[in-house]
This record gives structure tokens, C-alpha cells and sequence, in this order.
């Protein structure tokens, strides 16, 4: 990578964790590295190239999150994916993206498979696995849009543990 192309993505990261998917623009990297607005062009042809690009500085920060929580349980797992749904709400709902990243580069795909894979060693199976994430994902969205301010709750990471011991999975871990 060039130090320019590192300054565009560390802006586009800055934008979507500050102002979120929608405020990231080839123009606003430019404006915010000092750059033409023509510049960010020659890394990023396209904003769906711009937005993978981006995408994959959430997704190594999650991965990174998970990888150490995975080897000591489910639970832990599904609590740094909580934290990072809330610390990182914008990015969460950008590195689920399909429908904008999956010809973008950024390996999405994969990476999704890699983490469904994890998950299925986790648990041990693909259907405890899809329940698994089905339920932690869909908490971490219903949280990140303020769906429960709605009825009055808040969920935390108690409530995270308890939903996976809703799920009476048997791990390895535990």
C-alpha cells in the first residue's frame, strides 16, 4: 500500500466510525487527506472499492477480537462480537454488507465463511452454529438501530451470556 492510499482508508474509517456508511464519499476522503477530489480515484475506482477497503480495517479488528474469545468459549465469543457491534456500530453494519461488498474486493466472502467455519468448530455443528450467530448478530443489529429503546430495554453483555446459554449448545469449550 502507499502512504496515500493508507491516508484515504484511515479517513474512510474515521468517517464511517464518526458519521457512518452513509457519509463516506470519494470526495470526503479526499477533503479530509487534503487531497484533489480526483485523487482517491487512482486507489479507489469505484465507492464500492473504497468501501471494501474500509470494510477490511472492521474486519481485522473483529477478527482479532474473536480469534483470542473463540479459544475460551462460545460465550466470550459472542460477547466481543457484542462489544465490537457497540463500540464500532457503523463499521458492524457496513462489514455485513453483502449487497455493496461482495464484487468489491476485501475477500467478504471469505472472511464470512472463515467465521462461520470457526463458529461450526466452536459448536459443533452447522445448524448450533447458524443459531448461535442468528441470535447474538440479531441482537447486536436490533441494539446498533436502537430497536429496543422501543420497549424499554437495554441489553449488555449479561444479557449476550444469557442468550447463548438460552441456546443449550455443548461446546468444548464451554
Amino acid at each position: 500500500m502507499t502512504d496515500t492510499r493508507d491516508s484515504l482508508v484511515d479517513a474512510g474509517v474515521q468517517i464511517v466510525d464518526r458519521d457512518g456508511l452513509g457519509a463516506l464519499g470519494i470526495r470526503a476522503v479526499a477533503a479530509a487527506t487534503g487531497v484533489s477530489h480526483g485523487a482517491p480515484r487512482r486507489y479507489f475506482p469505484t465507492l464500492n472499492s473504497l468501501q471494501a477497503a474500509v470494510a477490511r480495517v472492521g474486519i481485522d479488528d473483529l477478527n482479532e477480537r474473536l480469534r483470542s474469545a473463540l479459544e475460551q468459549s462460545l460465550s466470550d465469543a459472542a460477547v466481543a462480537y457484542w462489544r465490537f457491534s457497540r463500540d464500532r456500530p457503523h463499521m458492524f453494519a457496513l462489514i455485513f454488507r453483502h449487497d455493496l461488498l461482495a464484487d468489491a474486493g476485501g475477500n467478504l466472502r471469505e472472511v464470512t465463511r472463515d467465521w462461520f467455519t470457526a463458529l461450526v468448530g466452536v459448536t459443533g455443528s452447522t445448524e448450533a452454529a447458524l443459531a448461535a450467530w442468528v441470535s447474538i448478530h440479531g441482537l447486536c443489529t436490533l441494539a446498533a438501530t436502537n430497536t429496543f429503546a422501543v420497549i424499554d430495554i437495554s441489553p449488555n453483555e449479561a444479557t449476550v451470556r444469557l442468550v447463548v446459554d438460552q441456546l443449550r449448545i455443548q461446546t468444548p469449550h464451554g
